[in-house]
């Protein structure tokens, strides 16, 4: 097939139907786009997981003034006791490193997370728990640190902090499992939108397909233009969403999230890069395969 007629073929579908082939191309950015997206969140998650899992930390906190627990009947802790807890603490091969926090120290963090909230002035450095923070070889050792340390005297509350983090990275899950739902929803609205414009692109120009067919032309002949304006309009919704995820990673991530949120990790262009590639991949086989399964009903001549 001559490459002149096979583009002007596809010039002559493309502009037939204007108006649908304008709504087929949106259609694909924006499913392809909440696919993307969808797919960048992912990935984002898995970048937060890494990056606070590497930080977290098991927090002893030791009796203080206002302690209540039964541990803590004696009064505040003793330096023995804090001596004896250091000790034991550092004969774990499960811990990695220990920091000890004192009150001032605790007071002082406190005014730094609440610095706009009255409740710093409400609290005193004497009122705030002396700690040592632990950091694990492996978070999900906390058992083992919770069954040697809770209860004992001198210790308040023996606190994980991956089960916090635990809290939020379930929430996202669900968030996740939802902009994947409603990606697919939108890809199966793209496609049923492609098969409808080449089933109606195939209809219009139903007597040149016949002539084809009378002269000997072969069915994948026949098909190749219809195939190539769906894959073109996959093509071109595929770029369009893949510039949208250089805004997000350009303007959102770079410009608003990174410098206003230091403590967290984000994803970067390597992860923007890979979601357009699929995008990419999805946009142009979904159109040609959609394009392909509605030509076997209406090139029966």
């Amino acid at each position: 097939m001559r490459a002149r007629f096979l583009l002007s073929e596809i010039t002559i579908g493309l502009r037939r139907n204007m108006t649908m082939t304008v709504a087929m191309v949106i259609t694909t950015a924006v499913s392809l786009g909440f696919l993307g997206t969808a797919i960048l969140f992912n990935q984002q998650v898995g970048v937060m997981k890494t990056y606070w899992y590497d930080k977290v930390e098991v927090s002893v906190f030791l009796c203080g003034q206002d302690s209540s627990q039964p541990s803590c009947a004696a009064g505040e802790v003793t330096q023995a006791q804090r001596d004896e807890i250091r000790s034991d603490l550092d004969a774990l091969p499960q811990v990695e490193k220990i920091y000890y926090e004192s009150k001032n120290q605790a007071y002082k963090r406190f005014k730094e997370q609440f610095k706009n909230s009255a409740i710093v002035d409400n609290v005193s450095p004497d009122q705030m728990p002396e700690s040592y923070r632990v950091k694990l070889v492996n978070p999900e050792q906390f058992p083992i640190i919770a069954s040697a340390f809770a209860g004992r005297p001198g210790i308040d509350e023996v606190q994980d902090q991956r089960a916090l983090l635990e809290r939020l990275f379930e929430v996202l899950k669900w968030v996740q499992w939802f902009a994947f739902c409603l990606a697919l929803l939108m890809v199966v609205v793209s496609t049923i939108l492609i098969v409808n414009t080449i089933r109606v692109s195939a209809f219009s120009r139903r007597r040149e397909t016949g002539i084809m067919r009378l002269v000997g032309a072969s069915s994948f002949s026949i098909q190749l233009p219809f195939l190539l304006e769906g894959a073109i309009s996959g093509f071109v919704g595929a770029l369009l969403a893949s510039g949208s995820f250089v805004l997000i990673k350009g303007v959102l991530v770079d410009r608003v999230l990174a410098p206003n949120f230091p403590i967290s990790q984000f994803i970067t262009w390597g992860d923007v890069w890979l979601s357009g590639g699929v995008v990419f991949l999805v946009g142009i086989t979904l159109a040609a395969v959609a394009s392909f399964f509605a030509l076997l009903k209406y090139l029966r001549v």
